[in-house]
Formats: C-alpha cells, sequence, structure tokens
C-alpha cells in the first residue's frame, strides 16, 4: 500500500476508535455532563453493538445495490450500443441523487411500509450518480489506441474491458465507489426514521425523549462505522489495485 493511502487508512481507523469511545455509555456519561448537559437513560453497550451490526448490514446491502448499478450503467454508457443513452441515464442518476434521503424515504413508506425497503432504495438512489459517473469518466480515459491493441491481440470486447480497461481504471473506480460506501454508512441512520433498527435509533429516541446522552451514543456510533468503513476500503482498495495491475 503506498505511504499516502497507508496515512489515510490510519487516520480514518484513529478517529473511528475516537468516536467508537465516545459511544461507550461511561465516556458519553462524563461528556454529557461535563457539558453541563442532562444525561438521560444510557444505551448499553451490548444493544448499541447489535445496533451497529444491523446498521452495517443495511449499509452494505445500500451499497451494493448502488455500487452494482452505477458500475453497470457506467459500462453501458461507454460501450457503443449505451453511448446514446448517456444522457438520459445522467439525467435519471442526477434526479435521483437531487432528492434528499429523508424524502425518498418518505415518499416510498406508504408503497414499500416500513423496516429496510424505503431506506435500500434511498441508498440506492443517492449512491447511483457517483459511481455511475465515476466509471463513465474512468473508462473515457483509456486511450483509445490500447483498446484497438487489445483487438488486435485476439481479445474479445468483453476480454477487453475486463482484462484491459478496467484495470486501467481502477483508481478513480475504486474512489467513487468508497465514496458511496461511507455515505451509504452514514445515511442508513434515517432508517430509524422508518422503523429500521440502526444507530440512528437513538438519536431518534433521544431527540424524542430529549435523553442526550442515548443521542451523543448514536451518533458518535455512526460516525465510527462510517470512519471504520472508509479505512476498511482503503486497505482493500490497495489489495485490489494491486491484483489488477499483476493480471494486466
Amino acid at each position: 500500500m503506498s505511504r499516502p493511502r497507508v496515512t489515510r487508512a490510519l487516520g480514518a481507523l484513529l478517529v473511528a476508535v475516537c468516536f467508537a469511545l465516545l459511544s461507550l455509555p461511561e465516556v458519553a456519561g462524563f461528556v454529557v455532563r461535563g457539558l453541563g448537559l442532562q444525561a438521560g437513560t444510557p444505551v448499553p453497550a451490548g444493544r448499541l453493538a447489535w445496533l451497529a451490526r444491523q446498521h452495517l448490514a443495511l449499509a452494505l446491502a445500500g451499497f451494493l445495490l448502488a455500487g452494482g448499478a452505477g458500475l453497470g450503467l457506467g459500462i453501458l454508457a461507454t460501450r457503443a450500443a449505451g453511448a446514446s443513452l448517456r444522457a438520459t441515464l445522467d439525467t435519471l442518476a442526477a434526479a435521483a441523487q437531487a432528492a434528499p434521503p429523508v424524502v425518498v424515504v418518505a415518499l416510498a413508506l406508504p408503497v414499500l411500509g416500513f423496516g429496510a425497503p424505503p431506506i435500500l432504495l434511498a441508498l440506492a438512489a443517492y449512491g447511483l450518480m457517483p459511481v455511475m459517473r465515476g466509471t463513465a469518466g474512468a473508462l473515457a480515459t483509456v486511450p483509445e489506441e490500447v483498446r484497438r491493441a487489445a483487438l488486435g491481440m485476439g481479445l474479445t470486447p468483453a476480454q477487453v474491458l475486463v482484462r484491459v480497461e478496467l484495470p486501467l481504471a481502477a483508481g478513480p473506480i475504486l474512489e467513487s465507489l468508497r465514496v458511496v460506501l461511507v455515505l451509504a454508512v452514514a445515511t442508513a441512520a434515517i432508517g430509524a426514521l422508518a422503523g429500521a433498527q440502526t444507530l440512528g435509533t437513538p438519536i431518534v429516541v433521544g431527540l424524542q425523549t430529549q435523553n442526550t446522552l442515548a443521542l451523543v451514543q448514536g451518533a458518535a456510533a455512526a460516525a465510527a462505522l462510517a470512519f471504520l468503513a472508509d479505512a476498511a476500503w482503503l486497505t482493500a482498495a490497495a489489495g485490489v489495485s494491486r491484483l489488477l495491475r499483476r493480471s494486466r
């Protein structure tokens, strides 16, 4: 892994640890009382850990939907068969991201009901455009002579895409996926508004009951999870980049 990537990963991990410590009942209670605020009833560490697992599962599902759809549409927009759809796809993706996730959740509730489906829709819609544009833009930077040379060597268009174009465009694509992953983990907290069990649950309960301690715990835990996801992605992306370089 390159030194800048190591520094970024370690920095994100350090911030994640700090927020994780702040989410602990004892630490959060000390901070809240130190600020002169009424603490309220803390969220037990076990309950917070369970909410974190539910939160992460929901966020990863939304990320996979947004990442898979965005990657597929980005590739389609750079193929001859889908070039004419590029403007339409851009417009639709921009419209999907223009609506805040909480609005998408509210609009989807009457149709999809309470629970995970509305927030999954919101996460997919919100993350679609960065991945699609990142993929299309990265593939567009691959020199045309490289594609022609690969075709001249007997590779099929699909092989050119997998063995030549994607490895060359991997850096920007992985970066766009990283952004969407962190957004998904951070945004999944609003799932609590639709009845999903996430780290947004203590935040919503804290706001409703004026329980500052629960609110701080939920917010700190959600932030810790987002920074932890960022650190994990930076580490994994380095390995993927190395593998792609070796496959060329």
